[in-house]
């Protein structure tokens, strides 16, 4: 079976209650206890005993020290020689295989005919060369600053504007604390956080300066929809299934009918929307850059493409695939399918193997747990993962999220208490309003298009893990999770509506809205706040504000360090600003006090760069990214990201907001500039 895909902007499709991987956007008027409207369960995908005996696919991997694994030859600079040994294996074992992508060095898809996968599987498993074996399913997707749709009020949609990132109160008891958290670093534009989904919509204005890089990996063009297979440009067309194509495609057929969903759009909104730009909403991540891996199209996609994209995110080889100039310290995968295995996943599991590789290099890996109410879905409940639960506004477990004690934390998932009418508590973010092909950005509202589901809870995460490694950029990944776990505030006993009793793990049938305990939702509610000031200790925090994020021509924003923080006993004894495009912007007066004021020269996107020193000669930097001039006008349709093979990288900065590399060259000087700081602190 093939693997995850985002679903659609309406809350029917925000997330695959059943499949638990991706969320859909499109809820019906369906109660659930506490009278909670929830995500349409999606399709199921179709089952492998349905499916054509040509579709039998594997990811085998070889044994290292075996004579097939030792042929892998090296390629030249960035790429290595994609593994093909299904003619050598498959004359050992008297099958006719076909060699599909490489994942890994030592890791491959082979597929076969005339059997099915599980058949397959076995037949490869009895070879001593190989070390193990798996089928290669498909999951599918989980969805105080100037920006008006952070606010809430008469007027707005949803009316709660963006509930999920205020301080928690009594009414809104699972909210995360965001400005605590703000207040301590507003992020590193260093800090990159891959989003693994549907691709990205790159004309959204919300995005503006905050995409980098990216890649498609999706191998089959039926599923990648945009004419080819695997390309550099990780844009997203559209992942819409006909009632044709859903009754008669030989790959799509009983994937269920369904409107586009820009999963992968929502997603990178939650992150890193462009935020304190007077101008939609905000992202929680405020000066980290996303990564957009798309892994997911029509009806999902294979672990094989998800598994490479795992890797090349983080920086690792796979094969065939040049390098990742841009690897994250994040990598956020809102989906997912149930895992139905008595034995659940198990370090043997290339998701395991994955995980492990992905965490040497530095990487946090955080998943939704699944919207199928029961339990936790793959890969989520793979050891390595941080695996998210959802919670209403009320701090009670949504009654689609997915749980057990694979969960490490929970975070808002969305809620509409309501059963008619405006949603209430739906997670706002950005999105496109097409039903199939791209049309015109906007964000989600209380609508039809509101969004809920575990997919909304875990980029929350996500942009969390992302701020605590701007404050701490040495954080392991153990260490992110540890922290997480430790800040995490108690889950509520009591308020919830009658009939509500506390969750159970390990139970076969559907638990609705119930009472979280750290053995079915994990350690507690996330608190971002808690967890970037357990994350900073005692290091020296470089703390970039700014008037505001845009610049007119014309026109100058004050930059703020001032909030920059050392630790107890020293003081803060030099700041150093410095801009990455002399061309675009300059500063006027001084650059070595605590506040920087910057004229916009051009049109374009900079890079700016505070470097703190303390009195004990230490010190840190942070960077964010900054617009001159007018903000890319917001497009309708298609643009030109959308065309097949087009590299991302080579989006202009004034086309789609996407940063290419050339303004990382003014980033070149924050070393210099680290060392005359340290040298001032000093003296």
């Amino acid at each position: 079976m093939m693997t995850t895909r985002p679903t659609s902007n309406t809350l029917a499709t925000l997330t695959l209650s059943a499949l638990s991987a991706l969320f859909l956007t499109g809820l019906a008027p369906q109660a659930l206890a506490g009278t909670e409207r929830t995500p349409l369960r999606a399709a199921t995908l179709p089952a492998e005993s349905t499916q054509s005996a040509e579709t039998a696919r594997v990811i085998v991997r070889l044994r290292t020290s075996s004579r097939l694994a030792s042929t892998l030859s090296a390629g030249t600079r960035a790429t290595v020689a994609e593994l093909r040994q299904a003619q050598a294996l498959g004359s050992r074992l008297g099958l006719t295989l076909q060699d599909g992508h490489s994942i890994a060095p030592d890791m491959q898809v082979m597929t076969a005919s005339g059997m099915s996968s599980a058949t397959l599987a076995r037949r490869l498993a009895a070879d001593s060369e190989v070390l193990s074996v798996h089928v290669d399913q498909r999951r599918r997707t989980h969805a105080a600053v100037s920006d008006p749709l952070y606010a809430s009020g008469s007027g707005f949609s949803p009316a709660s504007g963006q509930w999920y990132l205020r301080s928690a109160s009594n009414t809104l008891v699972s909210a995360i604390n965001a400005e605590t958290a703000w207040s301590l670093t507003t992020g590193n534009a260093g800090v990159i956080v891959a989003v693994l989904d549907t691709g990205v919509r790159w004309n959204h204005p919300d995005l503006d300066g905050k995409l980098v890089g990216g890649y498609d990996f999706i191998s089959e063009s039926v599923i990648a929809n945009d004419g080819d297979g695997r390309d550099s440009n990780p844009a997203d067309p559209g992942d819409w299934i006909s009632s044709t194509e859903n009754s008669s495609d030989a790959t799509l057929k009983g994937c269920g009918v369904s409107d586009s969903s820009w999963h992968g759009t929502q997603m990178a909104g939650l992150i890193g929307a462009s935020t304190n730009n007077a101008s939609g909403m905000a992202g929680l991540g405020r000066h980290v850059r996303v990564l957009p891996v798309r892994v997911l199209g029509k009806c999902g996609g294979y672990d094989s493409d998800i598994i490479a994209g795992m890797r090349w995110a983080a920086g690792l080889t796979v094969p065939g695939v040049p390098a990742n100039p841009n690897p994250a310290r994040v990598i956020s995968m809102s989906l997912g399918y149930p895992d139905d295995s008595a034995s659940g996943c198990t370090a043997a599991d290339p998701y395991s193997v994955a995980v492990a590789e992905v965490h040497a290099a530095g990487a946090v890996v955080v998943a939704s747990a699944g919207n199928d109410s029961r339990k936790v879905n793959k890969p989520a409940n793979c050891p390595g993962f941080i695996a998210v639960a959802g919670l209403r506004h009320a701090g009670t477990k949504n009654g689609f999220s997915s749980l057990g004690p694979e969960v490490s934390i929970a975070a808002p998932a969305g809620n509409c208490v309501n059963l008619s009418g405006e949603c209430l508590y739906p997670i706002l973010s950005t999105s496109n309003t097409g039903t199939t092909t791209p049309s015109c950005p906007t964000h989600t509202t209380g609508g039809s298009d509101a969004a809920v589901g575990t997919s909304f809870a875990a980029p929350l995460v996500s942009g969390t893990a992302a701020l605590m490694l701007a404050a701490n950029p040495a954080l392991t990944p153990a260490q992110v999770l540890s922290l997480l776990k430790s800040s995490a505030r108690g889950f509520p006993s009591s308020g919830a509506g009658v009939g509500v009793s506390s969750c159970v793990a390990g139970i076969s049938t559907d638990q609705d809205e119930c009472y979280c305990t750290t053995g079915t939702c994990g350690a507690g509610m996330l608190d971002a706040g808690a967890a970037v000031r357990a994350a900073a200790g005692t290091l020296p925090i470089a703390r970039i504000g700014e008037t505001s994020t845009r610049i007119d021509l014309g026109s100058a924003t004050l930059l703020d360090g001032s909030g920059s923080s050392v630790a107890a006993g020293r003081t803060l004894a030099g700041y150093g600003w410095a801009l990455g495009d002399g061309t675009l912007a300059r500063f006027n007066g001084t650059t070595g006090g605590s506040t920087a004021s910057v004229s916009a020269l051009g049109s374009g996107l900079v890079a700016v760069t505070l470097t703190i020193g303390d009195s004990a000669g230490a010190s840190a930097s942070s960077s964010a990214v900054l617009r001159t001039g007018p903000a890319p006008s917001a497009t309708c349709g298609t643009d030109s990201s959308d065309g097949a093979g087009t590299p991302a990288s080579s989006t202009t900065e004034d086309s789609g907001g996407a940063l290419g590399a050339g303004w990382l060259a003014g980033l070149a000087l924050v070393t210099a500039l680290l060392a005359a700081v340290r040298r001032r602190a000093r003296a």
